[in-house]
């Protein structure tokens, strides 16, 4: 390597130190600190006991923390798949029509994105309580019957905080898919249009194809989302009722926090950063472009 090519790249290394300072301290040193207190039994105050891997083991055998896990990996349906398909459509529709101005639709849609989480929570609770929104629907239409605490009934209040989740991920995934469609070359779907194809064969066969990179991005984000979540469901149930809505965070909350269990709470938080680092290998390598045959 040549002298020059030397600085060019030393000059590199000195723009990026304070960046990677940053992330090493505030990110690389906290993750390995976490590592080495999932491997004590420590209460956070008196003297720490090695236990070794045996926070790891009561991580897959306690049902409650399993229970937890998969709590978290059946959100990846609301926090995930509802909103990537739903915000499909919108976007194909959004995007198809020029004719109309959908400025303000949109921006009403990508309105949950703003508005912090916790406020989201707190409004969803209201809306969902015994004298909320959707008890008053149902009451005016003569389904009072169906009236209920959704978020107190241990059969609802699971897809209730999931319906959250959706609501709040269709915004993003929306605007995401839109910018990928604006880049689509038109003439495939002239194509499809010459070959007698409509608007929805249009979408399969051009739209959903061409978006693959895009719906890579938002699966990824999202499958992080609803395995990483806590202060939606911190807010509107804390976990409850039961367990029926506990998922990882907010029990590693409650191990460190309220039963002082910091390193079962450490070793779960490490398998559950595990779990998703080996999801999103998986969602990159199913999405990863394929050399194309000669």
């Amino acid at each position: 390597m040549t002298s020059p090519q030397r600085r060019g790249r030393g000059r590199a290394y000195l723009y990026l130190a304070p960046a990677l300072l940053v992330y090493l301290t505030f990110v690389i040193l906290p993750y390995l600190q976490t590592i080495w207190y999932s491997l004590y039994e420590w209460d956070g105050v008196g003297e720490a006991v090695w236990v070794g891997l045996g926070n790891y083991a009561s991580v897959f055998t306690q049902p409650a923390l399993i229970s937890a896990i998969q709590h978290a990996f059946g959100y990846i349906v609301f926090f995930s798949f509802l909103p990537i398909a739903i915000g499909l459509v919108l976007a194909a529709i959004v995007a198809g029509d020029t004719r109309r101005n959908w400025t303000i639709p949109r921006a009403i849609i990508f309105l949950p994105q703003i508005v912090p989480l916790v406020a989201s929570g707190i409004a969803w609770t209201f809306i969902y309580s015994q004298d909320g929104l959707i008890n008053q629907v149902l009451r005016a239409v003569g389904l009072g019957d169906y009236a209920r605490a959704w978020l107190g009934d241990f059969t609802w209040a699971y897809p209730a905080v999931g319906i959250v989740g959706t609501w709040v991920g269709i915004g993003l995934c929306m605007v995401l898919f839109i910018s990928g469609i604006q880049k689509i070359d038109h003439g495939l779907y002239e194509a499809v249009r010459l070959d007698g194809g409509g608007r929805i064969r249009e979408f399969f066969t051009i739209t959903i194809r061409q978006l693959r990179g895009e719906i890579s991005v938002a699966l990824t984000l999202t499958v992080i989302s609803a395995l990483a979540s806590f202060d939606v469901i911190f807010i509107m149930t804390g976990g409850g009722p039961g367990s029926s809505t506990t998922v990882p965070g907010v029990t590693i909350y409650r191990l460190a926090f309220s039963y002082n269990q910091i390193g079962l709470g450490a070793a779960l938080g490490i398998v559950l950063s595990l779990l998703v680092y080996i999801l999103v290998l998986g969602i990159n390598a199913i999405f990863r472009e394929r050399p194309s045959a000669h």
